[in-house]
C-alpha cells in the first residue's frame, strides 16, 4: 500500500480541518455547471470560462471559506483565486487535473481526459496544495480500463516526481444496454473494485461515490487500510448525502469532499442571488455535514 511522504501528509493535513477530517468544497465542474445555471442550450453556450470562474470564485469565498479546502478547476479558476486575494489563506487548495466530459470508445466505453499542460509542476506554480484526477472505471470489465489505468500511471508518477499530495477520484458508469436496474445493483462491488484499482496504482488518498451500504463503506476501509477516502456527493439531494456521510464515517471514511448537494440549487447568473443563496442555504448545509462528521471525529473527553 503507498503511504504519503511527508510532504504529502503536510499537503494531506492541510485540506483538513482541526479534527483531521477531510472537508473539501469541490467546484470543479463545467459543463455540469453550465446546465445547473441554465437548462437552455444556447444560453449555456454563452457562458464563458470567465463567467464560470466568477461563480466558483463566490463558492470559494462564501462557502469554502467555512471549510478547510476548495477544489477547483485550472480552466476556470486559478491563478485569478490567488493573484486577486479571492481565496482566503486558510483555505487549502486543489486543483482538478481531469478534462470536463469524455471520450467514448467504439465499444462504448468511457475514455478519460487530462486538462492540457496541467502537470504536478504547473498545479504547484498555481499555488496548489495539491491535485485532484478524476477516471471512470468499471472494475468488472477489465478492457474498459486500459486508457484510463494508463492516465492514471502517468498522473500518479508525476505528483510523486514532484513530491506533491494528489487526491485520486473515480466514478463508475452503466455500460452501453445495462439496464439501471442491474447497474444499480453492482454499484458497490464497483465502488469496491475501482477502490482497490486505484489503490493498487499507487493512489494515497482516495475519492469515491457513496459505497451503498455500511457493509461496503468498511469493505473500501479494509481494502485501504492506512490510505484515507472521501465521500463525494455525486449532486445527490442535501439529506440524503448527510445519511450517505454518517454512514460512511462510522465505517472508516475519513471525510467529505462535496459539491453539488451543497450549491447546486444555490448558483445563478445573478451574482448577488448567488452570494446571498450561498449564505443562506449552502453555509448551514455544510455546517449540518460538519456536525456529522464531528459527531465521528470529535476528541474523546476525559472523565476526572
Amino acid at each position: 500500500m503507498a503511504r504519503m511522504t511527508t510532504a504529502e501528509l503536510r499537503g494531506y493535513h492541510q485540506i483538513c480541518g482541526s479534527d483531521g477530517a477531510m472537508m473539501v468544497i469541490a467546484c470543479d465542474q463545467r459543463g455540469s455547471m453550465r446546465s445547473l445555471l441554465t437548462s437552455d442550450k444556447d444560453e449555456q453556450a454563452k457562458i464563458s470560462n470567465d463567467m464560470l470562474g466568477d461563480v466558483k470564485a463566490d463558492i470559494t469565498k462564501y462557502l469554502a471559506s467555512k471549510a478547510s479546502c476548495v477544489l477547483v478547476d485550472p480552466v476556470c479558476a486559478v491563478p485569478h483565486l490567488v493573484d486577486k486575494g479571492l481565496i482566503d489563506r486558510g483555505t487549502a487548495l486543489l486543483i482538478g487535473i481531469d478534462a470536463s466530459g469524455w471520450d467514448t470508445s467504439p465499444e462504448g466505453y468511457r475514455l478519460s481526459k487530462l486538462v492540457d499542460g496541467i502537470t504536478a509542476r504547473r498545479v504547484r506554480e498555481l499555488g496548489g496544495t495539491g491535485g485532484k484526477i478524476m477516471v471512470y472505471l468499471r472494475s468488472d470489465t477489465p478492457a474498459a480500463n486500459t486508457h484510463n489505468i494508463d492516465i492514471l500511471d502517468r498522473v500518479v508518477d508525476d505528483f510523486a516526481g514532484e513530491d506533491l499530495l494528489l487526491v485520486v477520484e473515480f466514478l463508475t458508469y452503466a455500460l452501453e444496454g445495462e439496464s439501471p436496474e442491474a447497474y444499480a445493483a453492482k454499484i458497490p462491488e464497483l465502488i469496491q473494485g475501482g477502490s482497490k484499482i486505484c489503490l493498487d496504482h499507487g493512489a494515497k488518498v482516495l475519492k469515491i461515490p457513496y459505497p451503498g451500504s455500511p457493509e461496503s463503506c468498511a469493505a473500501v476501509t479494509e481494502l485501504a487500510g492506512d490510505v484515507p477516502w472521501a465521500v463525494l456527493s455525486a449532486g445527490v439531494n442535501h439529506e440524503t448525502f448527510l445519511g450517505q456521510v454518517d454512514v460512511a464515517m462510522a465505517n472508516g471514511a475519513s471525510g467529505v469532499i462535496a459539491g453539488r448537494s451543497l450549491w447546486k440549487d444555490c448558483i445563478s447568473l445573478d451574482r448577488t442571488l448567488t452570494r446571498q443563496r450561498l449564505e443562506t442555504v449552502a453555509v448551514p448545509r455544510l455546517r449540518e455535514i460538519q456536525a456529522v462528521i464531528g459527531r465521528h471525529r470529535a476528541p474523546a473527553v476525559k472523565v476526572a
